[in-house]
């Protein structure tokens, strides 16, 4: 993979480190990369505008207001520009403000303003980023969409051993080749997904329904974060509170008929996850009317199965996507009863999670989930936001789906 004529804008951040940045603009530069940079105000106390200026042979960005800038807003034109931003060093400091949301400067408020990817390389003693405030810090970074490599453990500046070392520039390099061959493969194959998220209702009579407590939200941010990867998604969703965006295609359905319906007429796709939680049931014979108190006994309602979507897709072998996914919502023996619906539905990874508590899972912007593979590898991704759980999902599927099951060892 060539990075010739990829457009990267990098912040020079404080911290001894931001020496490596202009080892890593040579690297680049010889590589044909297009480099822009920003220098922090605390960055120019350890690498001067006149160094980092001679190797890209470019302007460097410094002020937030520039007079020298003629009609473009900076913060704006630079984040556009750019195919990728890098952050190095990334302080504990710099991390904290990106988690608040600050935009004090032209570097923080570039990044805010940003609509591309952006790598943070952080850089500190072992204790700053071992530090509570640090770990949370990198939760909430991670659950925006930002992207990390390292730190990595070694001997620092300070003289101490540990955790916190910044990555090398080679190994920056040898990330961005990866980062980019990606991105190219996903644009090359022209893949597409299918995602059904939320409940479905079957109704009884025309004012009661069979349905459950599923917020749709889970399947709603893996659809945005596969988007974000490159992917053409389409999300089928059932009744749900949840506020969309005109960023994703959407397919809004009240049945489970329906769902299976819209589902039938999306494929083919490469990806299909079935995040819904879809009633199994539904009744044979709906009212008409209102089924009274007093008019009803047992025998005015006789259920039967809906369709299952799942066993539909995993086994439909003339339009099979390339990576069928699953959810299973248990409330007990949650790894037992997931790895029997994965052999028996015949599915690659089935996401399996406990929805017998309040503090996650149904009705919550958190969750807890397994993920296992039909081979049966488990990765356990602890209690974090849907949205940070839905970006590990997303990258495993493409993982799988390029060949490459490194995010399970």
């Amino acid at each position: 993979m060539t990075l010739k004529n990829k457009k990267i804008l990098i912040i020079v951040g404080g911290g001894i480190a931001a020496y490596k940045a202009l080892d890593l603009i040579r690297l680049l530069k010889k590589n044909n990369v297009i480099i822009k940079t920003i220098l922090t105000k605390s960055g120019r106390e350890f690498v001067t505008p006149l160094s980092i200026t001679t190797l890209t042979k470019s302007k460097t960005f410094e002020d937030m207001f520039d007079k020298n800038s003629e009609a473009e807003i900076d913060h704006i034109s630079l984040s556009r520009w750019a195919d990728l931003i890098i952050v190095l060093p990334t302080t504990a400091n710099f991390m904290t403000k990106l988690s608040l949301g600050k935009a004090e400067d032209l570097a923080t408020t570039v990044l805010l303003a940003s609509n591309k990817d952006i790598l943070l390389v952080p850089a500190m003693n072992v204790r700053m980023w071992l530090h509570k405030a640090t770990q949370k810090n990198l939760n909430i970074l991670q659950d925006y969409g930002y992207h990390f490599i390292g730190p990595e453990k070694g001997e620092m500046a300070c003289g101490e051993y540990g955790e916190g070392k910044m990555s090398s520039p080679r190994q920056i390099f040898v990330y961005l080749k990866n980062y980019f061959h990606q991105k190219n493969l996903v644009k090359n194959k022209n893949l597409k997904a299918l995602i059904t998220t939320g409940p479905t209702r079957e109704y009884l009579d025309p004012v009661r329904y069979i349905s459950n407590e599923s917020s749709g939200k889970q399947g709603y941010e893996l659809a945005l974060a596969l988007k974000r990867l490159g992917v053409k998604t389409k999300l089928i969703t059932g009744p749900t509170n949840l506020t969309h965006g005109n960023d994703l295609k959407i397919k809004k359905i009240i049945s489970a008929k329906e769902m299976m319906d819209e589902v039938k007429k999306s494929l083919p796709v490469d990806i299909a996850i079935c995040a819904a939680a879809v009633s199994d049931f539904k009744p044979i014979r709906k009212s008409k009317t209102k089924i009274k108190r007093k008019n009803f006994n047992e025998k005015n309602i006789t259920l039967e199965k809906n369709p299952d979507i799942l066993d539909y897709l995993s086994k439909n072998n003339k339009a099979r996507p390339g990576v069928v996914v699953g959810f299973s919502a248990e409330t007990e023996n949650v790894i037992h009863n997931s790895i029997t619906k994965i052999k028996e539905k015949h599915c690659d990874l089935i996401i399996a999670n406990d929805v017998s508590r309040k503090s996650f899972g149904f009705n919550s912007d958190y969750n807890k989930v397994s993920i296992i593979d039909k081979n049966g590898k488990i990765k356990f991704i602890p209690k974090n936001k849907k949205s940070y759980i839905a970006n590990i999902i997303a990258k495993i599927i493409l993982d799988k789906l390029l060949v490459n099951d490194k995010n399970f060892n």
